[in-house]
């Protein structure tokens, strides 16, 4: 069943109008066809089961079938901290941590950070992020496209997270799974959480002893991981965590 994403006012009471470049995906990608199950979601994140109803040029209206109860989301907000890696990863990082349940992905500029995006560059780059956010939204059915962030400065990533119920730093120099299990097992359904990935150079020292009383040092096991690895990692052990205690 295709996904498919509108804004809040295109949901009516028994059905909603898809819009915009989804059309043409529709009427002469997919061939779709009047009688066809798709599932809807709005930009809040309610989700919808529906059946087209109508292909014009324009727009296709569908009629809702029934609302998604369950839905695809996890219960707790999580935003992944990532520092900026080489080459493309951060494409590979944005897709993989839109599967595994990420709510939001904020690129951190950090001391040991070799790519420096000024104004300019970090906005195409998160036009194109953003685009890769969605499609892999829409491929894993969630219930919203979680937004790239523009940049930031790892002192301004810090001052944000402060709002986030728990922050948690997978640290290569960090031994122990103990802390690991004890500082997850924690983390109750609804809690928001920041998750901090370092770069290439891994962390900074100042960094880490910078992370202020909140932040939580975790070790990801006897490995070293790849800054593109470490976050998905962790995004998998949450999840797993999550969606253990809903039940």
């Amino acid at each position: 069943m295709y996904q498919f994403f509108i804004e809040d006012e295109q949901v009516h009471d028994t059905y909603v109008t898809i819009e915009g470049t989804d059309v043409n995906h529709i009427r002469n990608v997919l061939r779709m066809k009047k009688g066809e199950k798709i599932r809807v979601s709005s930009r809040s994140g309610m989700g919808y089961f529906c059946e087209v109803d109508m292909i014009t040029e324009q727009c296709v209206e569908a009629k809702i079938l029934s609302l998604d109860e369950t839905g695809t989301e996890l219960s707790s907000k999580i935003s992944l901290y990532q520092g900026l890696p080489k080459s493309d990863k951060m494409e590979l990082i944005i897709q993989k941590a839109v599967e595994l349940g990420v709510y939001e992905v904020i690129p951190v500029a950090m001391k040991n950070c070799v790519v420096k995006l000024d104004e300019k560059k970090a906005a195409s780059k998160v036009k194109r992020w953003q685009s890769i956010a969605e499609s892999a939204a829409k491929q894993s059915k969630r219930s919203l496209i979680p937004e790239v962030v523009q940049p930031m400065s790892y002192k301004q990533a810090l001052e944000r997270a402060q709002d986030c119920d728990r922050i948690l730093i997978p640290y290569e120099n960090e031994r122990g799974m103990l802390a690991t299990k004890e500082a997850v097992e924690a983390i109750e359904p609804g809690e928001s959480i920041a998750i901090f990935i370092g770069p290439e150079g891994g962390f900074a020292p100042e960094e880490i002893t910078n992370v202020g009383e909140k932040a939580k040092l975790i070790s990801l096991g006897k490995r070293i991981l790849r800054t593109e690895t470490a976050g998905l990692a962790t995004l998998a052990i949450l999840g797993y965590q999550l969606e253990s205690k809903e039940g």
